[in-house]
C-alpha cells in the first residue's frame, strides 16, 4: 500500500503517507493514507495485472497481494484528493499447540 502512494499517488515525488494501526476483537486494522493524484476507477486498479505505470515494470498485484493476505480490503479514493486502503486481519485464532503432544 505505501509503495503504490509512492509509484502511483505522488508519482516519485515528494508527499505525505500516514500509517495507523489498531488494534481489539482478535483482529489488526492498518489504514494507509495518501494525499496524492487519487485512483480514477478503483474497481479497475484493483484487477490483477493493471497497472497504469507498465513502463516502470509494474507487475499490477499491489492491490491483489492485499487482497489474498488480509481478511477485507477497503479502498476509497478521489481523484485529486487521494487514497485511503484500509486493511483488517484476524489475529489471535491459531493454536501454537504442538500436535504430537
Amino acid at each position: 500500500a505505501v509503495t503504490n502512494c509512492i509509484i502511483h499517488g505522488y508519482e516519485q515525488k515528494e508527499g505525505s503517507i500516514w500509517i495507523q494501526c489498531s488494534t481489539g476483537e482478535q483482529q489488526v486494522e492498518i489504514s494507509v493514507v495518501d494525499t496524492g493524484k487519487g485512483i480514477r476507477d478503483v474497481a479497475q486498479a484493483r484487477e490483477p495485472l493493471f497497472t497504469t505505470k507498465p513502463e516502470l515494470e509494474r507487475s499490477g498485484m499491489g492491490f491483489a497481494f492485499m487482497e489474498a493476505f488480509m481478511d477485507n480490503l477497503d479502498v476509497q479514493s478521489e481523484p485529486g484528493q487521494g487514497t485511503v486502503v484500509r486493511m483488517c486481519k484476524k489475529i489471535g485464532l491459531g493454536s501454537w499447540i504442538d500436535s504430537e503432544e
